[in-house]
């Protein structure tokens, strides 16, 4: 029996992968597209059964050959790039594959634990996992939301588990092959190192400069809601992963800047004080993200503590300490 981790050598894929294996199972058919190979470096400290390009994958499940053969689905692979503009490749790699996968499990009564956005809410200000709160700004977020409501629909007639997770801005390690799409938190740490300042976004939608509010959310939490809903049958919904605070992107490079400074032996400076000596600068904000970008997240993680996750989140300062060490280690 195997578990079947897709997207397996990205970002969160690699981390669960890895989750896994600490809980002693290697028993893993790695499931991704290795185009951009450099991925396969997230996977090199982990144990696994089998790796299977994805449309490999999914002829076999449709012609039958895992049959009987998977213990649970944790369903991570997706193009995740909002900006990309091609429709039909986002609905056919995002929907239309996840659909498959989806009756295979729902079929042989297979756990299936699946990726979902935050990106679905669009640019409104509540983020409950309802319907009238959903309305996406980009073909990415509609792949997204286009499969939850599918799986809505099923959910009375449903066999197994099913969970989706709509993950906010996840951070964290394994993530350095995702290029402009990898989290602030790494691009700060790039920056700070390489220039010795950073840069953020110049204020919109009534904001201040860097003042936009996200729901920054560690991947070593997310892994932690993923390990502890398949470690539970019983539970399945559609849930808002995120911290459920929002913190701002100079919370972020300050947190950054700070755990670096503290690691070169300089002391922790202010806000105030970065801006002043132009450690942190801002630049003009991108037209092409105008209409199209989330000023303001911030999960409502209500569902979730019902349905009975209760441990605590990282905060910003805590996760970005976290993960500059854990890059800082990986560059010596």
């Amino acid at each position: 029996m195997y578990y079947i981790v897709t997207g397996a050598a990205g970002f969160i894929g690699s981390n669960l992968v890895k989750a896994l294996n600490e809980r002693g199972e290697t028993n893993i058919i790695a499931v991704d597209n290795l185009k951009k190979a450099d991925k396969f470096l997230n996977l090199t400290d982990c144990e696994i059964a089998d790796f299977l390009d994805k449309e490999d994958f999914i002829e076999r499940v449709m012609g039958g050959d895992f049959d009987g053969e998977i213990t649970a689905v944790l369903h991570e692979g997706a193009c995740s790039d909002t900006m990309e503009t091609d429709g039909r490749y986002m609905m056919e790699n995002n929907y239309r594959y996840s659909l498959e996968l989806l009756n295979h499990c729902q079929n042989e009564e297979v756990p299936f634990l699946y990726a979902s956005s935050a990106s679905v809410y669009g640019g409104g200000g509540v983020f409950k996992e309802s319907r009238e709160y959903e309305s996406p700004l980009n073909v990415y977020a509609y792949s997204k939301f286009l499969f939850d409501q599918v799986v809505r629909r099923r959910w009375s007639e449903r066999t197994s588990q099913i969970v989706g997770f709509r993950y906010f801005n996840v951070y964290g390690q394994r993530e350095q092959h995702k290029g402009r799409m990898a989290s602030v938190a790494f691009h700060f740490f790039n920056q700070y190192r390489a220039e010795g300042h950073v840069k953020l976004f110049e204020g919109c939608d009534g904001y201040a400069n860097g003042g936009q509010l996200r729901d920054f959310v560690s991947v070593e939490d997310v892994v932690k809601v993923n390990m502890h809903f398949l470690e539970h049958p019983e539970k399945s919904g559609i849930f808002n992963l995120g911290t459920g605070t929002a913190q701002s992107f100079n919370d972020v490079a300050v947190a950054t800047i700070n755990t670096l400074r503290i690691a070169n032996g300089e002391p922790v400076l202010t806000l105030e004080e970065l801006l002043q000596q132009q450690i942190i600068r801002y630049i003009p904000f991108p037209d092409a993200l105008r209409g199209k970008y989330q000023s303001y997240t911030q999960a409502d993680i209500s569902a979730m503590r019902e349905a009975g996750y209760l441990e605590p989140f990282l905060t910003v300062e805590q996760g970005t300490a976290n993960y500059v060490n854990y890059m800082l280690a990986k560059s010596r």
